[in-house]
């Protein structure tokens, strides 16, 4: 007779959870503290070597992996003796009550068959592989797999790109230039409707596979010029709303920009440290030094940050290049 668990009931065992009840509910549940060789997010997915190193370990045991960052190992060590995690995920020093793994993991001494299942299945082999698979990954920050197309189609016609009628009516419905958002479209992927990034982004406005489930975008729809840019504008026009704190308008297109390429959650962690001493978080540029520490663990460690560690510089560096770009299309397509 097999016996099944709900969320609910598997919660009211807290500190008592082990593999089988792990595995009843599809969910192994890891700490950790943000940082690019532990975890961070990227638009929405999560990287990192230790969660790249979990992921490989769920799917071994059939169980998806979510990951819980704490700001300090003292918080750690308390989310796993409370239950609230299952392993912490990162290299740990041995503690009183707690399994280490072979990999420098904790486990609880309550979830014997958790540690075994982690020792069973380290080897240094795999490990390896991982780790070059995140190397390879690291080198590709940035990279677009793309056929790039001029900057500019025509300009003694006024013609951006072969899709300039999809961008101008996208834009009016966002209330954008819609060189602004041509702009945008060159950025993410030089109007190539089939590239593809690193992390996974896909098509002319560079839609994350999570974002499109959420768009609505699905199937082979993405490449499809017309449904991608319809996407990345209501994405836009979603992120638009949440800023909509941002009282001037050309602000708050900076601000969106910036959370398009880095997230919002990144961006209001920026805010909370711009406010903390004493910034304009009204302003961009107030704010652009705030992303760019975000990758400085005393700043994605700070308690005010939620979402932790960042490439800072990508998002300030994404959003220079489109404002100049979209100047250089206001001079030349009127």
């Amino acid at each position: 007779m097999s016996s099944t668990f709900s969320k609910q009931s598997v919660d009211e065992l807290s500190a008592e959870l082990d593999l089988p009840e792990i595995q009843a509910t599809g969910e192994l549940i890891g700490g950790t503290l943000s940082g690019p060789d532990t975890y961070f997010e990227y638009r929405g997915m999560g990287f990192g070597l230790q969660y790249e190193i979990a992921e490989e370990f769920g799917h071994v045991i059939g169980a998806r992996v979510r990951m819980e960052v704490a700001h300090d190992t003292t918080e750690l060590l308390t989310m796993l003796s409370k239950g609230d995690i299952d392993f912490i995920c990162m290299d740990m020093p041995e503690q009183p009550d707690m399994e280490r793994c072979v990999n420098n993991w904790l486990t609880r001494s309550s979830s014997p068959e958790l540690a075994r299942a982690v020792n069973d299945w380290y080897e240094p082999t795999i490990i390896h592989q991982i780790k070059l698979r995140h190397q390879q990954r690291n080198q590709q920050v940035r990279t677009v797999r793309r056929k790039a197309r001029p900057v500019i189609l025509n300009a003694s016609r006024g013609q951006i790109s072969q899709f300039d009628a999809i961008l101008k009516r996208q834009a009016q419905r966002i209330g954008w230039d819609w060189r602004l958002l041509a702009a945008q479209c060159y950025q993410e992927s030089a109007f190539d409707p089939k590239a593809v990034s690193w992390a996974g982004a896909q098509g002319l406005m560079q839609i994350m596979p999570g974002t499109a489930a959420h768009l609505g975008l699905n199937g082979t729809a993405v490449w499809e010029p017309d449904a991608n840019i319809t996407a990345g504008a209501q994405y836009l026009k979603e992120l638009s709303t949440t800023f909509s704190d941002i009282a001037n308008p050309s602000e708050r297109i900076r601000f969106t920009l910036a959370a398009y390429n880095g997230g919002a959650g990144h961006i209001r962690d920026a805010m909370a440290l711009a406010k903390n001493e004493g910034r304009n978080v009204q302003r961009w540029t107030e704010v652009v030094p705030f992303v760019l520490r975000l990758s400085q663990a005393r700043y994605y460690r700070n308690p005010v940050v939620k979402y932790g560690y960042m490439r800072g510089s990508e998002t300030v560096d994404y959003v220079a290049k489109i404002e100049e770009r979209w100047r250089q299309y206001r001079q030349a397509v009127h």
